[in-house]
């Protein structure tokens, strides 16, 4: 745990003072529970910080959407006695809200999605604002192996990013750590000189921001939404029942003209 483990957090700070650099990384989080009499009493929260080269902490944002029974138990707080049957026990809280990473000097601003965040179209979509430069996926793959799961997490990345006209960062531990550019096309997907996407190794990638000053134009499904999509169900149900209801009509219609006539002898 990044700022309550000391020996984990002087080993970051080192690096970042040392390089002069800044740092985006992900970390457990913990804070005091509210409400909560116990001081022993913490909620617990998957989450990612901004460092600045100086080694302070800059922001921090805590994840929205938890994995069911690997970071949450679903109806522990109802049924305490879950908490101690399943592996993931009380697990993490979810976090409340998107928080912009802003790195001043280089006038860049970020947010992240915390590994399946990125599946989440509105979730992305509330994330970006007229000054974000580009998002990042920070992700643990580990549980995937060598499969297709790989791949087919990444491809979420180049929805996200067409949908808000942005480039997407993606970083993983095990698995496709590569960018998307706001068309969709991916780079940097494998180690340099091969074809391999696993093991251990870094990238150096250069990312397109916006010029100082400037903003980006939002596309259509960051301004309204899913509102293209309601639409096409809203029309296409207009269009069936156009087809069938007559079709309904014309049946019962037939049925009454066919019906035996009962007359009194």
């Amino acid at each position: 745990m990044l700022r309550y483990d000391q020996e984990t957090y002087d080993a970051v700070t080192n690096l970042v003072i040392t390089h002069k650099t800044w740092l985006i990384l992900g970390a457990d989080d913990a804070l005091p529970r509210v409400g909560s009499l116990d001081e022993r009493e913490f909620d617990f929260y998957n989450s990612s910080f901004l460092i600045g080269p100086e080694g302070e902490l800059k922001a921090a944002y805590r994840k929205r959407r938890l994995v069911a029974f690997g970071e949450f138990t679903p109806f522990a707080r109802w049924f305490p006695f879950l908490k101690h049957l399943l592996p993931a026990g009380e697990g993490f809280r979810a976090g409340q809200r998107a928080v912009p990473f802003r790195i001043d000097p280089l006038n860049v601003t970020t947010s992240v999605l915390i590994c399946f965040e990125d599946t989440f179209p509105h979730l992305a979509r509330g994330d970006v604002r007229p000054d974000t430069d580009f998002l990042l996926n920070l992700t643990n793959n580990g549980w995937f192996g060598e499969s297709a799961a790989q791949w087919q997490h990444a491809a979420t990345a180049v929805f996200r990013a067409v949908e808000n006209g942005l480039p997407l960062v993606r970083c993983a531990n095990n698995g496709l750590t590569c960018w998307v550019d706001s068309v969709g096309v991916l780079y940097d997907v494998y180690f340099p000189g091969s074809k391999d996407i696993y093991g251990a190794g870094f990238k150096i990638v250069r990312v397109p921001v916006l010029p100082l000053g400037r903003t980006r134009e939002p596309t259509f499904y960051n301004r309204y939404g899913d509102w293209f999509g309601w639409g096409c169900v809203v029309v296409t149900g207009i269009l069936v029942a156009a087809r069938l209801i007559p079709q309904i009509w014309q049946r019962k219609a037939k049925t009454a003209k066919d019906a035996p006539v009962l007359t009194d002898r």
